[in-house]
Parts: structure tokens; sequence; C-alpha cells
């Protein structure tokens, strides 16, 4: 395998320069950058990464810790950030804690400040006492989709109003003529999922439409979660016309279960969600959701990290940690929906 060394000979460059060329820092001559680069190529060279983090004492990665990769949301945010991070030389680890926070301290000791210069966390489950403790080891931290952009957490975060995305679900379904709806919350009544359910209530109570509490189910946020919350909540009232469902996997399973049960979907039961995953466009019929920007919010929680990164000690020091609010979400409507 071939040495940095070696690429600098075959440009007649000095290693520093290389490196600056592959880390795409300082300033090299555009006749200089073609000669390495062409030397790099001829001689098939590959970056050391863990050589570059003890030479440099840090590490080209950052970490993004989520709670159940099994979510098909949090590839999908992955993916968004990780193509962000590469703009700027960085990979990305992904850090499954399974809902665990034991393992969720364990990711932090172990990569925070030596194997990543900083890290995203995503409804990780984690301690705000645990986040603060990386940061003060040098690693900055990012909350991704904070869900209540008007209550910021303390910490440095990307933000969705995600209350407004339950108004505009619910509002869609009163537009249609929906007036007994059930709601499928997929956490618990003080879980992530509040202000999404808070503002299909919202939507509810200015219509003059009651939601009884024998109407509402909590779940977890999976298809299977949604099918066994649906299914109860369906067969207890037959009248309900249309579910809410506070994120795209309980709607689907919602969906199986209207199935299950004889009813079709829009005909007999219109069924809303909300983020739009994959899943949403490729479910038959393709599911009525409410989109919220999730590349935007990975491009601007790598953008906001990489900038703490630059400089230290900024979000220990900043008396009110910033606070990137994305796009509003978006009412996307396809075939899971129809006028009552």
């Amino acid at each position: 395998m071939s040495t940095l060394s070696e690429v600098a000979r075959r440009a007649g460059v000095t290693s520093a320069t290389v490196s600056n060329v592959l880390r795409n820092r300082g300033r090299v001559g555009e006749q200089t950058r073609q000669r390495v680069l062409e030397a790099v190529e001829a001689l098939n060279y590959r970056p050391h990464l863990a050589a570059r983090a003890l030479a440099e004492g840090r590490a080209p990665t950052i970490a993004l810790m989520v709670s159940s990769i099994a979510n098909p949301f949090y590839p999908e945010f992955a993916l968004a950030a990780e193509r962000a991070a590469r703009t700027s030389g960085h990979f990305v680890i992904i850090c499954n804690t399974n809902e665990d926070p034991h393992a969720g301290r364990t990711y932090l000791d172990q990569l925070a400040g030596s194997l990543s210069e900083g890290v995203l966390v995503m409804n990780a489950n984690l301690d705000f006492d645990d986040l603060r403790k990386a940061e003060a080891r040098g690693a900055p931290v990012v909350l991704c989709m904070w869900e209540r952009p008007d209550d910021p957490p303390g910490l440095p975060c990307v933000a969705v109003n995600f209350r407004l995305a339950g108004r505009l679900a619910a509002q869609h379904l009163i537009d249609l003529g929906h007036t007994r709806i059930g709601a499928i919350v997929g956490s618990k009544l003080s879980g992530i999922h509040a202000s999404r359910y808070e503002g299909f209530v919202d939507a509810m109570r200015e219509a003059g439409i009651k939601v009884p509490a024998k109407n509402v189910r909590h779940a977890s946020d999976t298809i299977q979660g949604g099918y066994e919350a649906a299914r109860e909540l369906l067969e207890r009232d037959p009248k309900i016309t249309a579910v809410f469902a506070t994120n795209d996997l309980p709607a689907l399973g919602t969906m199986h279960a209207a199935a299950d049960l004889g009813r079709d979907v829009p005909n007999d039961l219109s069924v809303v969600g909300i983020t739009d995953i994959q899943l949403a466009q490729q479910s038959r019929p393709p599911l009525t959701t409410v989109a919220v920007p999730t590349v935007e919010a990975a491009e601007l929680a790598v953008s906001l990290l990489r900038e703490l990164i630059e400089r230290p000690g900024r979000a220990s020091h900043q008396k009110t940690p910033r606070v990137c609010v994305t796009s509003e979400p978006q009412l996307v409507v396809r075939g899971s929906t129809r006028k009552r």
C-alpha cells in the first residue's frame, strides 16, 4: 500500500501539500492540486484514517446516535447526513442504542472526542447531562429533529414544527368531512410524539369536534404497534371513519388492521400519518401523510455540528445554544384518504 510520502515524491510536493489537497484545506494552486490528484490515482493511495486521527489529534468522523435502526426513518436520515458529511471529508458512524440509555452512554464514552469529532443525536433516550459531559470532553453535540421549536432543549439542535404537522393532518380529515376520528399516538402521552397529538387536538377543537379518550390509543412506533392499536380501536367503535397516526409506521399498521377487519381504505376508512418515509409511497393504497423536511434537517444538523467542531467551546460558552428550525411540514395527499 502506497504512503503519503510516496504520493508527495511522485507529485514533487511536500507531504503537507498532499494532506491539504486531500482535506481540501489551505491554499494550493490548481496545477499543483491536479498533479497531486494524478499521483494519488496512479499510486492508488488511500488515507489511513487511524493514523490521521493520531497525527492530527482528531478523527474525520462524526457519530449519529439513533434509538432504533429498524425504524426506516433513521436510515433515510442517515443517508442524507452521510452525504452532507462527505462534503467536508467526514464519515458517519451509526450508533444504534436500541432504545437502551446504557448503550447510549457507552457509545458516548467510547466515541465522543476520540473516534468521532462530534455527535448527532436522534431520540436516543439519553439524559441531557450525559450529552453535556460529551461536550465537556471536546465533542460537540447536536440534537436532530427536535419536536418543539418553541421550547429549546438547552443544547444546539435542529427543530421541526411537528405540532403544525399534527394540525395539518387533522385539518385534512376535517376538510374531507370526517367528524368521528380516532388517533394513534406512537409514544406515551408525554413522549416524543406529544406535540404531534397536541397539534391534532388543536385543529379538532377549533373545528368544534371532540376527541373522546376512548378514541385515542398509545402504541409503540411500529407497524405492529399501529396494527394492534387500530384493531382494538376499530373493533370498539366501528363507526370511526378516519384515523390519524402520529407517524407513518403506525399509520401503515392501521391500514393492515382495516384490511383484516374487512374495511376498505379509503372507502370505509381514511388514514393519515406523519413523516413521509419511502414506505408511505410504496404502500397500497399509497399513504396520505404530512411530509417533514428530512434531508434539510440532516443537512442543517451536519452543518451546525461542523460549525461547532471548527469553533471549539462555542456551544458551552453560549448562554442560549443555537436552534435551527427547518422549513414547515407539508401535507402530501395520496390514496389513503377521501371525502366522507
